[in-house]
């Protein structure tokens, strides 16, 4: 009779997800989720949709009764007996810090940018702030540091930790060919204080103003906000939402009191908006690229200038950028973005004598920019070529620069008749090949 009762108790549990979602209805995502759409017996052209079995499973494991309830408690389970989340995107630390997964390779040194990707990722700054010089625009590009090159002690023993942190290689390269750059990682190492949530990826809104008066200062415009007031608030961590979807944080933030008051304009209000566009109470003209750190940033910054612009756009174009000030800030962890997403910009000119004689022919590809007068060119790097070799493109208009890519090129050069010719280093020696 005991096993019975075991058989339909166990029984009535496995229904109760099941027979919630019918009852109850779906059950909502949690954190950066996204879910299954609710399945369809037509597809969008009315054809019998012959996935719906699949989609029906995917629908009922996203959406099922108590999910993140269920979830929260087997991952708390699983953080006690083996300190792991289940979560892989998460890494639990010591005194309940949590540290995004994708950082791991950085802090250890084991992963990380190749050379060729952090000589990439300078030369393409250093581009940038030669066509801001060009325009009169003062460039700046910043570095949120991940949490673990500051916090490192927190960190779980999960190997050893890197000499340098990943950021340290980049500003090396960029001290060499005079990009300017604001040190985030000096001044958050330089105080004892914790200006990162434990439970979250990102700096506090008291680090933020850490991160705004560096920025300026650098910029020549200094502010003072971190000697500000700031009063406690209630906060919620990504990382913690993603591991326990169920749970209430109790972490706080120290938020900036009173409250910085902007005028918005065209684009979205919200931190995580792609485009804001805000008016504050300083002087002239910034156009940001940032990415979710600006969240907690972007405030004083706009208060800063009289007119700011915030974009979370992965390229840059500064084609279209019309401002007194251009500031490029990119978390750590994604430094890599700097080489895979070239910039768009007017390629300059060189005043370079190629050789003559090619070398092999390199397959470029043209397609059509924003840009009236110019053609985009893009091209794959061929064997051999040094890792720290820039790339010149040539055609009757002139010889030009290229951005670079780990494998490749990307140019915006002015119209004009062949032949193309590219150049680079191989073997230490300038190399030119039929662009064809």
């Amino acid at each position: 009779m005991k096993n019975i009762v075991f058989m339909v108790a166990v029984f009535i549990m496995c229904l109760i997800p099941t027979v919630g979602l019918i009852i109850f209805g779906p059950g909502e995502a949690g954190a950066n989720e996204v879910l299954a759409d609710r399945p369809e017996l037509t597809t969008p052209e009315g054809t019998p949709n012959t996935a719906i079995l699949s989609d029906i499973k995917n629908y009922v494991d996203d959406r099922f009764y108590l999910r993140q309830e269920l979830i929260t408690a087997g991952r708390k389970i699983s953080a006690g007996l083996f300190r792991a989340t289940g979560e892989d995107d998460v890494i639990i630390g010591k005194n309940g810090w949590l540290f995004y997964g994708s950082t791991l390779d950085n802090f250890t040194g084991a992963g990380g940018l190749t050379e060729r990707e952090y000589f990439a990722a300078a030369k393409n700054l250093s581009l940038m702030n030669e066509y801001c010089e060009s325009r009169g625009i003062r460039f700046l590009f910043t570095c949120a540091p991940n949490k673990n090159s500051v916090y490192g002690e927190f960190m779980p023993n999960t190997g050893v930790r890197a000499e340098r942190y990943a950021a340290a290689e980049l500003y090396s390269l960029l001290d060499a060919s005079g990009t300017p750059y604001a040190n985030l990682h000096t001044a958050f190492n330089a105080l004892d204080e914790t200006l990162y949530f434990a439970h979250d990826s990102h700096w506090t809104s008291r680090g933020a103003a850490l991160a705004a008066d560096v920025i300026g200062g650098a910029l020549g415009r200094p502010s003072r906000y971190f000697e500000g007031n700031f009063t406690p608030a209630p906060h919620t961590g990504d990382l913690y939402e993603m591991v326990y979807p169920a749970w209430e944080d109790s972490e706080t933030d120290l938020v900036y009191t009173p409250a910085i008051e902007l005028t918005y304009g065209a684009g979205g209000t919200r931190p995580d908006s792609i485009t804001i566009t805000a008016e504050g109470s300083g002087e002239g003209r910034l156009f940001m690229y940032r990415d979710s750190f600006g969240n907690n940033l972007y405030p004083y910054m706009a208060d800063s200038f009289a007119w700011a612009r915030f974009s979370r756009s992965a390229q840059y174009d500064l084609t279209g950028v019309d401002a007194d000030f251009l500031v490029v800030e990119l978390v750590e962890r994604n430094l890599v973005n700097l080489s895979q997403y070239p910039p768009v910009l007017p390629a300059p000119e060189r005043d370079l004598e190629l050789p003559a004689q090619t070398s092999g022919t390199i397959r470029l590809a043209t397609g059509e920019t924003g840009l009236e007068g110019y053609i985009g060119i893009t091209g794959t790097l061929p064997a051999g070529a040094d890792v720290d070799s820039p790339v010149y493109i040539q055609n009757s208009a002139g010889t030009f620069e290229a951005a670079l890519t780990p494998d490749g090129f990307s140019a915006l050069v002015p119209l004009a008749n062949g032949p193309w010719t590219a150049a680079l280093y191989v073997g230490g020696k300038l190399t030119s090949f039929e662009g064809i």
